[in-house]
């Protein structure tokens, strides 16, 4: 069984292969999928439905089925858990904006009655990637709007002390991966605090090759899964 990297640009997706030889193939829908002798990178596009549409799809037609998806890309950190240009592995992948607001509060689509917001990971894999990359491991929310204010950083940190990092595409590749069977994990390089936006204060290239990096410390570990 193969492993499946979900990323959600080609830039995320380039640092993943940088210390591999890669083959490109085409995919329904045009997704651009690379296959390296230790996984499979794909570029699903930004946010959870269009992750989750990338990778529904590659986990449908591919011709070896795969044993571990992982979401993997740049994402914002919650201080003081996770600084900028540090790493973040998930012990669970959380949809952190699915649900509703009621004058009470925000109530998650589960305690609603219906759906979910949790995939926890692999335990003992996580562990293991985090072990190895000398990351934090926690919960990682998903939002379909990126945070860009202190009331909202504060918010969510309340609503989930634990948290490490944001993004906006590991519960879309969760839910996909949940539906073939398949475990998954999420692996963020850390750009920029959660927080009011900045752009002056990003560190993209530097979490860009603190992803590289980490991929290449992984390579051994997720070729036993491939």
């Amino acid at each position: 069984m193969r492993v499946l990297v979900v990323t959600a640009v080609a830039a995320e997706a380039a640092a993943v292969v940088a210390n591999a030889e890669g083959a490109p193939v085409s995919l329904p829908g045009g997704y651009a999928l690379t296959r390296t002798p230790a996984y499979d990178v794909l570029v699903g596009g930004v946010g959870p439905a269009g992750a989750a549409a990338a990778a529904a799809t590659a986990l449908a037609v591919a011709d070896r089925p795969y044993g571990l998806v992982v979401s993997a890309g740049i994402g914002g950190g919650f201080p003081p858990h996770a600084p900028v240009g540090s790493l973040v592995v998930s012990d669970s992948v959380v949809a952190a904006d699915l649900g509703a607001e009621t004058p009470d509060g925000f109530l998650p689509v589960d305690e609603l009655g219906f759906g979910r917001t949790v995939h926890p990971s692999p335990p003992d894999l996580s562990a293991l990637i985090a072990e190895t990359l000398g990351a934090t491991r926690a919960p990682v929310l998903t939002v379909a709007t990126v945070t860009g204010t202190a009331a909202r950083a504060a918010e969510l940190s309340a609503r989930h002390p634990r948290a490490a990092a944001e993004a906006m595409e590991g519960f879309g590749v969760a839910e996909a991966a949940a539906a073939y069977g398949v475990p998954v994990v999420e692996i963020r390089a850390i750009s920029n605090a959660v927080g009011p936006r900045d752009r002056l204060a990003w560190r993209i290239g530097d979490a860009l090759a603190a992803l590289r990096q980490a991929f290449h410390q992984l390579a051994p570990v997720l070729e036993e899964h491939s």
